[in-house]
């Protein structure tokens, strides 16, 4: 058998910028989310560039989907910064999350499989493993924490059978963490009540209780959207 031709030079350069861009617009972004950028804050690329080890027209274009997410507002005359938060803002996130993420629970509890519902379970196991845990120590697992806390919400509508309709909820959630992130600097967090709350969005999700998991997953959200705006 005669060896596949190597691809051109110039394709293959194209394939590495490409990945490099999307790499590059994804640590951004989860960046701005987790508050290593704080709102408001000025978006240097000399920072940047040093930070993300890419070309300034690399970050420009990253910078300019982020504008178009809400995540980075552009100034003329003075560059990019971080989009500011407030809690007019943080109202409105809050309620469009909730009508999207209801809206796909809904459907994932109406097509999901036992693969769905494995999936859901073992992601609140893993969840659970760090929300047992003293503050202390979960705050020195926070970073895990953050994944496995998006993981498990996402695992609960991922039986979602709209497309467009699963790409915007998780759009939202990214603009709902990132508010969620001021109560880390918070004592105690979020409180130990949040972890029961995941346990009986769970039950209720895996009984295929629409009513009763929707109402769960609202009260959830806008219980954490409130002690947001306290510390605002």
């Amino acid at each position: 058998m005669r060896p596949k031709p190597e691809a051109p030079a110039s394709s293959q350069g194209d394939a590495h910028e490409q990945w490099q861009a999307k790499d590059v617009l994804t640590r951004l972004r989860s960046d701005i989310v987790s508050s290593v950028y704080e709102p408001a804050e000025r978006l240097k690329f000399a920072d940047l560039r040093a930070r993300y080890d890419v070309g300034i027209g690399t970050l420009r274009e990253a910078l300019s989907q982020l504008v178009s997410e809400g995540f980075v507002v552009v100034e003329v005359g003075k560059g990019f910064k971080v989009a500011p938060v407030s809690i007019k803002e943080l109202n409105e996130i809050t309620d469009l999350f909730l009508d999207l993420e209801k809206r796909a629970l809904r459907s994932a509890i109406a097509n999901g499989d036992e693969n769905w519902e494995t999936t859901i379970v073992a992601l609140h196991y893993k969840l659970n493993l760090i929300e047992s845990l003293p503050w202390e120590d979960r705050m020195a697992r926070h970073s895990e924490w953050v994944k496995r806390h998006r993981d498990f919400h996402e695992s609960l509508v991922a039986a979602c059978t709209d497309t467009w309709l699963f790409r915007l909820r998780s759009m939202m959630f990214d603009q709902l963490d990132r508010y969620r992130f001021v109560t880390k600097k918070a004592p105690q967090g979020l409180g130990q009540h949040k972890f029961t709350e995941h346990r009986k969005i769970m039950d209720a999700t895996i009984a295929r209780d629409a009513a009763t998991a929707t109402a769960l997953m609202e009260e959830h959200i806008r219980d954490t959207s409130r002690r947001v705006i306290d510390l605002l």
